[in-house]
Parts: C-alpha cells; structure tokens; sequence
C-alpha cells in the first residue's frame, strides 16, 4: 500500500470556491451540494470552520442551484498561510 498522502485544506478550499462559482451546464445542483458536503467537512475537521456566502442573496432558495453556490470564508490561520504563500512567490 503506498504511503499516506495529504492535500493542503487551503488548497482545497480555493478548489472548492473556484468550483462553487462556476455556471456552465456541468455545475449542477448534485455536482455542487457534493462540493459543499465536502469543504464544510474539511474545515470543521481541521478547525477552519467560518461560515459561508451565497454567490446571489436573492437566488438562495434551499435546494436550488443558486443554494449552493456559495463562497466559504477563510479563517484567520488560513488567510495568514495564504498571504505568506503569496509574500514569497
């Protein structure tokens, strides 16, 4: 079995966020919801947790497509990682 491999929880929120704004026929509702199930996992788990946005408050029904897209906040420790990153690149 090969070694156990990690991916970065900012990298994955970035994913994520990038994923959640998209609008072409592929980011369906189901394609979507999976990606919030999943990042909401990830930052509670890793104690990164801080809420999220809709994309478009007025189009935020439960369940529509307009639900899940969303933005997620950063947390502090992740907006710190994130700037360090882009300090020394």
């Amino acid at each position: 079995m090969p070694g156990r491999k990690t991916v970065d929880v900012l990298i994955l929120l970035q994913w994520a966020n990038k994923n959640l704004a998209r609008e072409d026929e592929f980011a369906t509702v189901d394609f979507k919801s999976g990606i919030c199930t999943m990042i909401e996992m990830v930052l509670h788990e890793s104690g990164n947790y801080e809420g999220f946005g809709f994309q478009d408050n007025d189009d935020s029904a439960t369940g529509t497509l307009g639900y899940y897209s969303r933005i997620y906040w950063y947390s502090d420790k992740m907006r710190k990682e994130c700037n360090k990153q882009l300090r020394s690149a």
